[in-house]
């Protein structure tokens, strides 16, 4: 081997060893960006449910909404904006859907209501990069624990809606909503909303005057767009059951 091959291995080698190392770096950084899920950490809101519950227990037969920060900012209008159907909005900010698995006992199934509105993937996908897999799966456990508590008791679940913060992650949401919707095709008593596409062009791209500050939360316009469609879908599957169910 000549002095120039022995040069040109030496190179090939140094290449082979820096892509490596690149790849390894971006591994450890995406894991270290990754967090663990704990909900103990909603203790204390949940805690907060149930002492207004002893104040004054929601009518049974009612319809819980329950999500996270997209549904927590939404508590002060939420009612007046789905009226006239009768809602208890159970909503704690930063919440995934192991959470609302988590807490369903507490947050849920005590009212006995005959309607469940979930918003939740958000988090999963945009800061704790679940895969949509896991996603559904545990949306299909809550809607089993729902049914075995509560048989004819309606879920309905909300698309993970596009954000302008969460652009790099708009495909696995749109994989974990595709599934939100294969599983509402395959039971009867679950079905899909779809907040995702009221809040985009026609080039697809997410609307970028919906949001606050954040890029991520709605404001005033997004809002508005957001209750309209919930209440769309509320309204159709709902309102003849709003007397004859309380």
């Amino acid at each position: 081997m000549t002095s120039r091959q022995e040069v040109d291995m030496k190179i090939r080698h140094a290449r082979v060893l820096f892509s490596l190392l690149l790849v390894l770096g971006f591994a450890t950084l995406a894991l270290a960006q990754t967090e663990t899920i704990d909900p103990t950490r909603f203790e204390e809101a949940i805690q907060a449910f149930e002492a207004e519950d002893r104040a004054m227990m929601p009518p049974a037969g009612a319809i819980v909404v329950t999500g996270s920060s997209s549904i927590r900012r939404w508590h002060p209008t939420l009612k007046q904006d789905l009226a006239p159907l009768t809602v208890i909005p159970r909503g704690f900010g930063g919440s995934t859907m192991q959470d609302v698995e988590h807490f369903l006992d507490r947050i849920v199934l005590p009212y006995e209501p005959r309607a469940v509105v979930i918003y939740e993937g958000d988090n999963d996908t945009g800061r704790f990069r679940v895969p949509p897999a896991e996603i559904a799966g545990r949306l299909e456990a809550i809607v089993g624990r729902i049914h075995a508590a509560l048989p004819s008791t309606r879920v309905y679940v909300m698309s993970v809606k596009p954000s302008l913060a969460r652009v790099a992650v708009w495909d696995k949401a749109q994989e974990t909503n595709a599934l939100y919707r294969r599983l509402a095709a395959d039971n009867d008593l679950v079905s899909y909303i779809d907040v995702a596409t009221p809040f985009l062009r026609a080039d697809g791209k997410v609307m970028d005057d919906i949001f606050i500050a954040d890029g991520l939360h709605l404001n005033e316009k997004g809002t508005r767009i957001w209750a309209s469609a919930i209440k769309a879908a509320l309204m159709a599957g709902e309102a003849r059951h709003e007397t004859t169910d309380q």
